[in-house]
């Protein structure tokens, strides 16, 4: 069983690596409909979140700084519930029904981001 179990370390980064892609291959159309219309230069914020999303995933993989990158994986989603689906959420609507389930998802994954810093990240020499 704990071999098992022990496949979640290899699996969870997985969809992070494949959002980051995503990011870099639908741009645009991320940066169209994903990002608030209030923040600036909207097409940065998605490389810029594209690339973090990459770079946990690595982290992750390797084993190197892997408690920091989960830490700031965790803040990211944690944000991104706040200043993305809960506006989005709250708004009613048609939207309503798919940012609550996005606000759900994120909030869990930020979740487990926050266990994998506590439990299973190795690198601990940036964050204590």
């Amino acid at each position: 069983m704990n071999a098992f179990l022990s496949l979640g370390r290899w699996i969870y980064p997985l969809p992070f690596a494949v959002f980051g892609l995503m990011h870099f291959m639908s741009a645009q159309v991320m940066a169209d409909y994903v990002v608030p219309s209030y923040m600036p230069v909207k097409i940065v914020w998605v490389f810029l979140s594209g690339a973090g999303l990459i770079a946990a995933a690595v982290s992750m993989y390797i084993g190197k700084y892997d408690k920091l990158a989960t830490t700031l994986l965790a803040l990211f989603l944690l944000l991104l519930v706040l200043m993305v689906h809960l506006p989005g959420a709250m708004a009613g609507g048609e939207g309503a029904q798919n940012a609550t389930s996005m606000l759900l998802k994120d909030l869990g994954l930020a979740g487990a981001a926050m266990l994998y810093a506590t439990h299973v990240a190795k690198d601990r020499s940036i964050i204590g």
